[in-house]
């Protein structure tokens, strides 16, 4: 059986006007198993989203392979969730009928829902939308809603719903916490563990933050550069030991001291400039 994701020496180059290309990432090789939940760091400007929308499919590299399960899928599917930093939701609709504007869309198209089965069918979509939303700690009442009538927190937790309803086996999130308050942060943080660990739903979750990225991530890898000239690669592919949690799953202090000591010494020589905030900031 072929690994979920695989980039095989990939590169990316963009071409600036009135510049000379720039190169963002070169030689970068991954493998990525299911269930994993990739925490991935590194600098602005690093290349961090670059290799979320090429596991996408939303961009093409200008060299080497992204492999999802073995094969070259260059445009985006159902098979993988996008929640970006900036929330995604059609403004113009509400929480419901953004929940199920994929599926919908998908089974349907636009002449579909002139078919004799798209009511019922509609309808048992929008119970299992329901079924999501109270997943996500929202109530019926919020279904009725339109994204501006949501704090930050709630739109996020309506993006991942939307993603989520599609079923994916792959879910990229761009920093999707780095606009929330720490509270609101730390919330997410928890429901994002608990969602990865009763679906098995792989993760790959871009963060600034070391005590987010050990509180989430089965595993990190660190993007980052020898130099301010060269591209972008793989500094740092660590497994995260459970003796870097307490019991409750939150960062043993000593434990995450000893992993961003190591993270930062792998990366450029203690360079690499992360957050060490307190956890949940």
């Amino acid at each position: 059986m072929p690994e979920l994701i695989q980039l095989e020496n990939v590169g990316v180059i963009y071409n600036v006007h009135g510049h000379a290309p720039k190169q963002v990432l070169q030689g970068l090789n991954l493998t990525i198993q299911p269930g994993e939940f990739v925490a991935v760091c590194g600098q602005t400007g690093c290349g961090k989203s670059t290799m979320l929308r090429l596991i996408l499919g939303a961009e093409r590299p200008s060299s080497g392979r992204v492999l999802i399960e073995g094969c070259e899928r260059p445009r985006p599917d159902r098979h993988r969730g996008y929640v970006p930093q900036k929330y995604s939701l059609f403004p113009d609709k509400t929480v419901l009928d953004n929940i199920t504007f994929g599926p919908e869309t998908e089974e349907f198209g636009l002449i579909g829902r002139l078919r004799p089965g798209f009511r019922r069918r509609r309808e048992e979509l929008r119970e299992k939308a329901f079924g999501y939303l109270r997943q996500m700690g929202l109530q019926q009442s919020d279904a009725h809603k339109y994204p501006d009538q949501l704090s930050g927190g709630m739109q996020q937790r309506v993006a991942i719903a939307q993603a989520l309803i599609m079923r994916p086996a792959i879910l990229l999130m761009d920093e999707a916490f780095s606009a929330l308050d720490p509270g609101t942060r730390a919330d997410m943080q928890r429901l994002v563990r608990t969602l990865w660990q009763e679906t098995g739903t792989t993760f790959l979750f871009v963060t600034h933050n070391i005590p987010e990225a050990v509180y989430l991530g089965s595993r990190i890898v660190v993007l980052g550069k020898d130099s301010p000239e060269s591209s972008s690669r793989v500094l740092v592919d660590m497994e995260v030991p459970e003796s870097a949690r307490t019991a409750s799953g939150y960062p043993n202090r000593e434990e995450l001291e000893r992993l961003t000591r190591v993270i930062e010494d792998a990366a450029l020589g203690g360079r690499l400039e992360l957050e060490m905030a307190e956890f949940g900031g």
